[in-house]
């Protein structure tokens, strides 16, 4: 995850995160990727049951219920083990979490357990009697995916009327006080509708935006031939850099992010070394905290039916089943080979990777993508797009 507005528009500086102690447990959210001890963020797809049925998908959801869900009960006593292992925020998402007949009560638990909790939502069922549920219960966020505008958008998603519903949505949580941003995954399928994006924030105030690049997993594993070459992609990050830079000369302090693609980093802050020194080098300072890609350390997925990823992304592999051992002991379970790995991929990774010197900042980028295009997971990431020049 970088943040845009955070590292070339300062809206965060070094002093800002160091005045908290940098631990997960005192630091805000939006300062949380900053963290010394990197409690893990938890994604939790509390079902695959989707009410659409979108090509990019990395949980091939579906209209029916998945077996072996989570039952009510188990989900209490996740939640119970989050709260004592120190997990800073609980991200529910799915399928569509919304079709989960107890969120409300999870979500709930979740924050009278001290817990920031955050859905991941197609917006179509956020009524606006949800949204202020939402909003009552002390919810944290909603994000709302949004693929482009509406012809694009009911495309990727797979049914007429997606976007429309989307933004009712999205218009519901505004209007109940409810903090809502929108997701947007970056494919040849849209990324000319980012500047639409943007035009869609501007017009209704939306206080945050995030650009995900595309992982090849799921029903996105179809989609590689989608994938961005490396000139288009930094075309688009230079694009949401500058949409972004207008946005807070409008006074609009929206706070922008890139995820999944950590050589974003490293390429803002040659970016600004050439545009502002000076602000380059506070943000080298911000990137050396963030440590770049975070897979198996400061993020983790619980699955609907309890196994433990490394992240919602690296779906193909667990390590465990809350069912059988709580999250907390399965994460800091180092006597396995790839958990202790991920906890410091830099001596693992390969190629150009290994003679990077970004690696300390990027992480070694996405493991869960190298190994997708190439069989080999300390492979480098196909979609750095940094030169050899610039790594050198």
């Amino acid at each position: 995850m970088v943040g845009i507005s955070k590292l070339y528009c300062g809206a965060v500086e070094g002093g800002d995160v160091l005045r908290y102690g940098r631990h997960s447990k005192h630091l805000p959210s939006h300062l949380l990727q900053f963290s010394v001890d990197k409690k893990p963020v938890v994604v939790w797809n509390v079902t695959r049951r989707c009410n659409l049925r979108c090509i990019h998908c990395y949980a091939k959801a579906g209209a029916e219920l998945a077996p072996n869900e989570l039952t009510h009960e188990e989900g209490l006593t996740l939640l119970a083990d989050l709260k004592q292992f120190g997990v800073p925020v609980v991200l529910f998402s799915g399928g569509e979490p919304l079709m989960r007949p107890d969120l409300f009560e999870l979500v709930e638990r979740t924050v009278v357990h001290g817990m920031r909790a955050v859905i991941s939502s197609n917006g179509t069922l956020i009524t606006r009697e949800a949204a202020r549920h939402l909003q009552s219960l002390g919810l944290s966020y909603v994000g709302v995916s949004l693929d482009g505008t509406e012809k694009t958008h009911d495309r990727i998603r797979g049914q007429t009327g997606a976007f429309a519903a989307a933004m009712a949505g999205v218009r519901h949580c505004l209007a109940a006080g409810l903090k809502v941003g929108l997701r947007f995954t970056i494919s040849r399928l849209n990324y000319q509708e980012v500047p639409a994006i943007f035009d869609l924030v501007e017009e209704y105030q939306i206080p945050r935006l995030c650009f995900y690049h595309l992982v090849y997993t799921g029903r996105g594993s179809r989609l590689v031939e989608q994938a961005l070459s490396h000139d288009e992609t930094r075309g688009v990050v230079d694009l949401i850099c500058a949409r972004t830079q207008r946005l807070f000369a409008r006074g609009r302090a929206v706070e922008v992010l890139t995820v999944d693609n950590h050589a974003d980093g490293p390429y803002i802050y040659l970016k600004l070394l050439k545009e502002n020194p000076e602000r380059a080098a506070r943000v080298l300072e911000l990137l050396q905290m963030n440590e770049g890609n975070n897979s198996g350390r400061g993020i983790g997925c619980v699955s609907w039916d309890g196994e433990v990823h490394a992240d919602q992304f690296w779906r193909h592999f667990s390590f465990g089943n809350v069912r059988e051992r709580p999250f907390s002991l399965i994460w800091t379970d180092l006597s396995h080979p790839l958990m202790a790995r991920l906890k410091d991929k830099k001596p693992y990774v390969t190629g150009r990777c290994q003679r990077c010197r970004w690696l300390a900042i990027c992480g070694g980028n996405f493991r869960v993508r190298a190994e997708a295009l190439t069989g080999d997971l300390w492979a480098p990431d196909p979609a750095c797009y940094l030169t050899d020049e610039e790594i050198s």
